[in-house]
């Protein structure tokens, strides 16, 4: 069985980027189905709560208030609302239902209906996921009691990069809200995004830093960058294709994150409606087991529950059934 390390260094996992492709694919797809169920993958569901209006200044976001983008802040959903689209995801075959709330940090006034929000996905027997920017332990500590199962909070990219990509919080900042959320007991979700115009040794420290925390996400999600006009990214990387990640290299990072973090759920992310259906394939053989149904993330779009249908009848995948390795506690046994 694969060694469960926290422990890996930045030359071992360039040196898994460096792999000839057909021996790192190889590697990835036998740590995968040594710890995962081959040929499931995970359907879910991205749900924008309160969308837009958001202070921070993240380069790559459309719900920044220092974007141009078009994007109009509105209030939190309401509680019905949130629910009846929880259940509509549900009846679509969704098994995680994510939310997502443009704050840099959600007041206390709004967590009530937080809480409302996560007790009534969970009593629908979904599994439950929420950003919502930074939290205290106190809100962390709520949002467990409440049966959250996962909150997502990425790193985006690595240490030495991130203050090009934002200014208005620290990397830092970004890790202690994940010991928040692991304090509590709460699942952690963090990943980041790819095709920012880094370099590969800034995705080496990107997924250098998920893998050495003192226990791996137990989800870690690959977005490629959906480059937004009005965002800094976005516009900057219009009219420079060659900033786009390659293909391969896309997979190669889907293949090292699954080789490093063997029992974490590796999502398959934002940026997969420009992906044709062989690099998606790619995906799943490097250990992708997780997908984002529906025709829309959090304010981009996604390919739509029929297209994704159709490429898992050609790959012959099914929606996963079981329960996610590290949450059957296996897992942390082998982290201590």
């Amino acid at each position: 069985m694969t060694e469960i390390r926290t422990d890996w260094t930045r030359e071992e996992i360039a040196d898994l980027f460096d792999l000839p492709f057909h021996e790192l694919m190889w590697r990835a797809q036998t740590v995968h189905r040594e710890n995962h169920a081959a040929g499931e993958v995970q359907l879910c569901t991205l749900l924008s709560i309160k969308t837009g209006g958001c202070p921070e200044d993240c380069g790559y976001c459309s719900q920044s208030v220092h974007a141009d983008s078009g994007v109009e802040a509105t209030k939190l959903m309401d509680v019905r609302q949130v629910l009846q689209l929880a259940a509509q995801a549900k009846d679509a075959g969704s098994q995680r239902f994510c939310m997502g709330a443009a704050w840099r940090n959600p007041k206390d006034r709004d967590m009530p209906a937080i809480v409302e929000i996560v007790k009534g996905v969970r009593e629908m027997g979904m599994e439950t996921c929420m950003t919502l920017g930074m939290l205290t332990p106190k809100q962390a500590e709520m949002l467990a009691e409440a049966g959250l199962d996962y909150y997502n909070h990425n790193i985006d990219t690595s240490p030495e990069r991130y203050e090009e990509v934002i200014s208005t919080r620290t990397f830092g900042e970004r890790i202690e809200t994940l010991a928040n959320v692991r304090e509590a007991g709460i699942n952690v979700c963090s990943g980041g995004i790819v095709g920012m115009g880094e370099t590969r040794e800034d995705r080496v420290g990107f997924l250098h830093a998920l893998a050495t925390l003192p226990r791996h996400p137990e989800s870690v999600p690959v977005n490629a960058l959906v480059p937004v006009k009005g965002t800094v990214l976005g516009d900057m990387l219009h009219n420079v294709p060659e900033a786009k990640i390659d293909d391969l290299e896309f997979v190669r990072t889907v293949a090292v994150a699954r080789i490093t973090m063997p029992k974490s759920m590796v999502r398959l992310s934002a940026g997969r409606e420009s992906m044709s259906e062989g690099v998606q394939a790619l995906c799943f053989l490097a250990g992708a087991n997780s997908i984002f149904t529906g025709d829309k993330l959090l304010t981009t779009g996604n390919r739509g529950d029929d297209a994704d249908a159709a490429l898992f009848e050609k790959l012959g995948l099914v929606p996963l059934e079981g329960e996610e390795p590290m949450r059957c506690g296996g897992a942390l046994e082998a982290a201590e």
